[in-house]
């Protein structure tokens, strides 16, 4: 296992995501969520969007919300599927207009689903990359954050190609990137170590999920090419009727992945909280986060 050696030893920062509601219910969730987080002053939080824009004006009324109410740095998904370049264009200046100076760049998800082929919109952002360059093209003061995939995309062919498109975006002006989902770290030492020997050198930020629900979790991530490990499928046997036990199966397990990776030099992490903040506050909390700023060793 790689081990990164920063010249100077620094806190670690946290982010966190979240995904725009779709009823008040939802809604009341959320808020409570970021209310129980907030105090723990993290880097930046983002919030998802839909397929094809498909949540565009949640995610906006959500992203103008934490902007009025709350003192958090709010990163806003932003996708090239299935729109012309002049809609996106008019979502960034919306959302440059209303104060958002982070967006998170994707190209996104095929709009008929993980797994079938993706198709360009004709007048739209053929890449992610692309679409990296137009923001920062337009507005150099806007951080753009990509993504990163330590077991490659699934559509790449092998890493090299899936780095290319890396150093792409990175030469267009990505100054961050957030890696899908994993559970081996290994995965993600050596694939760091793949990264840095082409000359890539912005934080990659590890992508963290506690697993609440372990099956739909499972589901999900393997859709989106992360290999779930046999040792983590033995930990939550047994537990599909057992909703307590599985909570704090899922925050050893994630707070164990976060201690090892803190442990061999990474300060970044970012969590996919699907909403919920339990597991994140106490995982948090184990990587010596306190409310308010405060920080204790881990």
């Amino acid at each position: 296992m790689s081990e990164i050696a920063p010249s100077q030893p620094r806190l670690p920062n946290i982010s966190f995501e979240f995904f725009p509601p779709k009823t008040e219910e939802m809604e009341r969730s959320l808020w409570e969520t970021i209310t129980r987080l907030a105090p723990l002053s993290p880097n930046f939080v983002s919030v998802t969007y839909g397929a094809g824009g498909s949540t565009r004006e949640r995610t906006h009324s959500t992203i103008t919300r934490i902007l009025n109410e709350t003192a958090l740095v709010p990163a806003a998904h932003l996708t090239c599927v299935n729109a012309p370049k002049q809609d996106v264009d008019d979502v960034v200046a919306q959302y440059h207009q209303v104060g958002v100076r982070h967006i998170v760049a994707l190209r996104g998800d095929p709009t008929t689903g993980i797994g079938t082929p993706y198709v360009a919109h004709a007048e739209g952002y053929q890449t992610s990359a692309d679409l990296v360059a137009s923001i920062k093209n337009r507005y150099p003061d806007i951080d753009v954050t990509v993504s990163a995939y330590p077991e490659k995309h699934p559509e790449s062919p092998d890493f090299d190609a899936d780095i290319d498109v890396l150093k792409a975006k990175v030469d267009a002006g990505a100054t961050r990137a957030i890696t899908q989902v994993f559970f081996d770290n290994d995965l993600y030492f050596r694939y760091l170590d793949r990264v840095r020997a082409r000359g890539i050198d912005i934080p990659i930020l590890p992508g963290i999920m506690p697993m609440h629900n372990f099956k739909q979790a499972r589901n999900f991530v393997t859709r989106a090419g992360t290999t779930v490990p046999s040792w983590l499928d033995e930990k939550f046997d047994g537990l599909d009727d057992d909703a307590e036990t599985r909570k704090l199966v899922a925050a050893t397990v994630a707070a164990g992945q976060v201690q090892k990776l803190a442990k061999h030099g990474v300060t970044d992490f970012h969590f996919y909280t699907m909403n919920r903040a339990d597991l994140v506050f106490a995982i948090s909390h184990l990587l010596g986060f306190r409310p308010n700023g405060a920080q204790k060793a881990a």
